[in-house]
């Protein structure tokens, strides 16, 4: 989710094939389906209505009908390249019938009220600078008992970023409204959420990207370099090592959330 939508994508066709180059075929995220799993451990998604918010190109969707046996999963972007290779993704699969792509401008969730069993995002809403209007539309679209389970990229407060956090953030040039995993959990209970859980994922992640910093350095650079250009690699090669500092010390907080909406 991009609050950018008359600029230029952010995700176009070269950061697609970019980060799935680096995370796997329709991942714009770290983790690939096992983190997927985590996120969503213990959720029961068998024959549920599920929205994927910032659904990016298609693999999470996917893999929710797939490994999970969801009815039916919507994908929700606001940029259309990811939105236009997810469904190139699902028709491919023959899921076009189970999944389908919205891909609407930044603001209110064009869905109804109570329409989901499960509302599931995966690194996204760090896109999306409103947390408190963020999570009310959350909760509006929940049917009553339903599930939100996510992650998201965070920082460890709500203070002024540290020199290194600034240079890591100009450096992925992209939308970042970061935010602390207690202001999101605040929003969260504001928004009517009950059960809300955070869990810090920073000592995954942390060497998680210290790997893929090695493999695209080393292993990966010839064939990402073919796809996408030299100069491209190169300058991801130094956003992964400003993203490594404010990994090591703890400023860059990735984090799981879960929240219910209470019945009644």
């Amino acid at each position: 989710m991009i609050e950018t939508p008359d600029a230029e994508p952010e995700y176009d066709d070269t950061a697609i094939r970019f980060l799935e180059a680096l995370w796997g075929d329709g991942y714009l995220s770290p983790g690939g389906p096992d983190e997927v799993d985590r996120i969503v451990e213990g959720v029961a998604l068998n024959g549920k209505s599920i929205l994927d918010i910032g659904c990016g190109s298609g693999g999470i969707t996917l893999h929710l009908l797939e490994r999970h046996g969801a009815a039916h999963v919507t994908g929700f972007d606001v940029e259309r390249p990811v939105i236009e290779a997810a469904r190139q993704r699902a028709a491919a699969r023959g899921l076009s019938d189970r999944a389908n792509f919205v891909q609407t401008p930044p603001g209110p969730l064009p869905f109804t009220d109570a329409s989901f069993d499960v509302v599931f995002s995966k690194d996204a809403l760090l896109h999306v600078s409103d947390k408190d209007a963020l999570f009310a539309e959350i909760f509006r679209i929940l049917k009553p008992g339903g599930v939100f389970a996510a992650s998201n990229w965070m920082i460890s407060h709500d203070g002024e970023p540290s020199p290194d956090m600034k240079v890591y953030v100009a450096a992925e040039g992209l939308s970042f409204a970061m935010a602390s995993p207690a202001r999101y959990a605040a929003a969260m209970r504001r928004a009517g959420f009950a059960d809300v859980t955070v869990q810090d994922r920073n000592p995954w992640y942390r060497e998680v990207a210290r790997e893929e910093l090695s493999r695209l350095k080393g292993p990966l650079y010839p064939t990402v370099a073919a796809a996408v250009g030299a100069a491209y690699v190169d300058k991801n090669i130094r956003t992964w090592e400003a993203m490594q500092k404010v990994l090591d010390s703890g400023e860059h907080r990735p984090t799981h959330l879960r929240g219910r909406k209470p019945v009644g």
